[in-house]
């Protein structure tokens, strides 16, 4: 039996004796798995658990519970996942008139498992590739690291991403000081949309940012030192990229970018030079593939218009221009990811599915990254009710494998691939 997880006020969660875990929208459409390695269990404040009572065959709002000899008024408890993979279902609650709007992670939802005597989570493990491990990032020696680099180079582009390999504890801003596979090349403080979940923005009446926007736009000669430093001497996956969480839109900067692709250029043909972007600005994605840019990756929520319009709300450009971007990176020989923000019960819905493959398959796209929406999910809800393409629910291991269908050849996983991982039949 998959029973139903809840939280005291001090965070202590517990399986309840009888209520059976439901998702929401109700029956999950697929079995769970083991609670992953580095995964965490959060808290829901203001939200009660909603659970299936096999006495009554009724779904109910577990409003009160006993352990004990307390009687607790109960919170709803979500998985958050690692890197590397995917939820399938959502956390089932009942949110109360009172709850603050939740901090921006995404939640899965979780259960106990009797049968294996262990928590589960309804997620796949959709890429299996190790170097991204949390156990190998936020190590006891990166304080060092971090303080020996800064100790050699006044580059205030570097202290930025101090700050966010140690307080945001980025993962690519972390292999910067480490020297190895992905490092981060932030270039934008400012952004020509704005996204409901952004991580680094938010209106006074949002939910914390989870990132401070760095300050001041950094010059191409900052961002091509730290990059020069990293493709030079990074073994593993060497690559950096422009466009980190800690800021904006770098297409909006592409000129300094440009400049600073030509500098590294001029110095080492070694490892790639990727961006992660929104796809707004087609000719500006041009300049920077004419400098030297290799990969691309777009973060997109949805092909359908509507419903991308309303989360991403572009400023002075609009899905056409996305859809454009995606298109000429393949036609220009730049290997296309699409950063998916999945959000299960909307990404899944039967007409999604379809724009999203009609997509892969007219752009020719090489991966897709299939990442978890992070955002409250009744904030996404209620601009995807409203939006979204419509039809029943496919669920999200399907969609994969429709994508799949749309595309030969097509990666889905997680993570960016280097250059000698894009040869055809890589995993």
């Amino acid at each position: 039996m998959l029973k139903l997880l809840f939280a005291d006020e001090k965070g202590q969660v517990f399986e309840h004796p009888e209520l059976v875990a439901l998702v929401r929208g109700g029956v999950p459409l697929e079995a769970p798995a083991p609670l992953p390695g580095h995964a965490s269990l959060s808290v829901l404040p203001g939200r009660r658990p909603v659970g299936f009572d096999p006495a009554t065959g009724r779904a109910v709002e577990l409003s009160e519970v006993r352990v004990g000899r307390r009687t607790l008024k109960p919170n709803a408890v979500a998985a958050v996942l690692p890197p590397g993979w995917t939820r399938t279902e959502l956390p089932a609650f009942r949110k109360l008139a009172i709850a603050p709007l939740l901090p921006q992670w995404a939640y899965t939802a979780a259960a106990w498992d009797d049968e294996r005597q262990c928590h589960v989570a309804w997620a796949l493990h959709t890429d299996r590739r190790t170097h991204w491990d949390p156990a190998t990032h936020s190590t006891p020696d990166l304080s060092g690291l971090i303080q020996e680099r800064l100790a050699g180079d006044d580059n205030p582009l570097l202290r930025q991403l101090a700050k966010c390999a140690l307080e945001y504890r980025c993962f690519t801003a972390q292999n910067t000081f480490y020297v190895r596979d992905e490092g981060a090349i932030p270039a934008s403080s400012g952004c020509n949309a704005r996204c409901v979940g952004c991580i680094s923005e938010q209106p006074e009446e949002g939910p914390p940012a989870s990132h401070q926007r760095i300050v001041r736009a950094p010059g191409a000669e900052e961002m091509a030192r730290i990059g020069l430093a990293h493709l030079s001497r990074a073994p593993g996956r060497t690559m950096v990229s422009f466009g980190q969480g800690c800021e904006g839109e770098p297409l909006t900067r592409a000129r300094e970018i440009a400049q600073a692709i030509h500098l590294m250029r001029q110095a080492t043909p070694r490892g790639s030079i990727n961006i992660n972007t929104n796809g707004s600005l087609p000719q500006n994605l041009a300049l920077l593939i004419d400098a030297g840019l290799d990969a691309c990756r777009i973060s997109l929520n949805s092909a359908h218009k509507p419903l991308y319009e309303a989360y991403y709300q572009p400023v002075n450009y609009g899905w056409e221009e996305v859809e454009e971007c995606v298109l000429l990176a393949h036609r220009r020989g730049v290997y296309t990811a699409l950063n998916l923000l999945s959000f299960p019960g909307v990404t899944d819905q039967e007409g999604e599915a379809e724009k999203l493959c009609a997509l892969v398959s007219r752009a020719r796209v090489d991966q897709v990254q299939a990442r978890s929406l992070a955002i409250d999910p009744d904030q996404y809800a209620a601009v995807a009710d409203r939006h979204a393409a419509g039809g029943p629910r496919i669920g999200v291991p399907e969609l994969l494998r429709r994508l799949k269908r749309a595309r030969k050849g097509l990666v889905v996983g997680n993570f960016a691939r280097a250059l000698h991982e894009r040869r055809p039949g890589y995993i």
